[in-house]
């Protein structure tokens, strides 16, 4: 079985089956950072397979385990807990199916995102992986790139956000704002702000110290991509009207020129 593109630049994981953690000696130029894409379980017993798809799942940024048979896979699934399982359904001992079959009835495992990777093409072998949980079905032989992007796209599909936590408070100077009750206050006394004002106060006190131009403030505090421009110019005074000792010479919410305003927390940030 050979696989029509070759494993990316640099050294290739360790080739012995079992239950590792492949770890690039050099990480290529360029990708996220090992881990940060998340956990993947790759399952196959063609070690050149495993090779090549674990090389570039590393490449993208995710941290990668391998079995290379069934039992073995159900038990690394258990101990590492992965994010998503590549899994091949031409296995020894347990075949793929059935290791889905499994990870399906564990706890948790409705959940566990499972790519099947197979030389099989029938519609009917793909259709009972499907029906057993598997989220994506990739036959061989395949493009690498597209495994990737097809993990990838399981994963953002499969995402579920957890409980919201309620917002925490914010605070600069004698500034506080309770995002949860909209409530803002300064040196204890409460500000009367408007819905956009308190957006915007909020959201420059979140990115102190960073310079913001009125379309990205725009886009980001109103969630416009198109608008008058003047709308930003009229809240920052607004803002700076209730937040500013001396709304004239302001030293919270600064202009930079040619560029936009920047929150400064200290409150010295002199007009530049």
């Amino acid at each position: 079985m050979t696989i029509p593109e070759p494993p990316p630049a640099g050294p290739t994981p360790p080739g012995s089956a079992g239950a590792e953690t492949a770890r690039p000696a050099a990480a290529p130029a360029g990708p996220a950072a090992p881990g940060s894409a998340g956990r993947v379980l790759v399952v196959d017993d063609d070690p050149t397979v495993a090779e090549v798809v674990t090389g570039y799942l590393l490449r993208a940024g995710f941290r990668v385990d391998r079995a290379a048979d069934g039992l073995e896979a159900l038990a690394v699934a258990a101990a590492t807990r992965p994010d998503l399982v590549v899994l091949d359904l031409m296995l020894p001992g347990l075949d793929g199916l059935e290791v889905c079959r499994r990870l399906r009835a564990g706890a948790g495992g409705t959940r566990l995102p499972v790519v099947m990777l197979t030389a099989r093409g029938d519609e009917s072998d793909r259709i009972l992986g499907l029906e057993l949980g598997a989220d994506d079905y990739v036959t061989k032989p395949f493009s690498p790139r597209e495994l990737v992007l097809r993990v990838q796209s399981v994963l953002r599909r499969s995402a579920r956000p957890g409980p919201a936590a309620p917002p925490a408070r914010l605070s600069a100077g004698d500034l506080t704002l309770d995002p949860s009750a909209r409530r803002a206050f300064r040196a204890g006394r409460e500000l009367a702000l408007t819905l956009r004002e308190f957006d915007l106060l909020a959201f420059l006190l979140r990115h102190p110290g960073t310079a913001f131009g009125r379309e990205e403030l725009m886009q980001r505090v109103w969630g416009w991509e198109f608008g008058d421009l003047s709308t930003v110019t009229v809240h920052v005074r607004r803002l700076r009207e209730k937040v500013e000792d001396d709304p004239a010479a302001p030293a919270l919410i600064t202009t930079v020129w040619g560029v936009g305003y920047r929150f400064d927390p200290a409150g010295k940030g002199p007009v530049l």
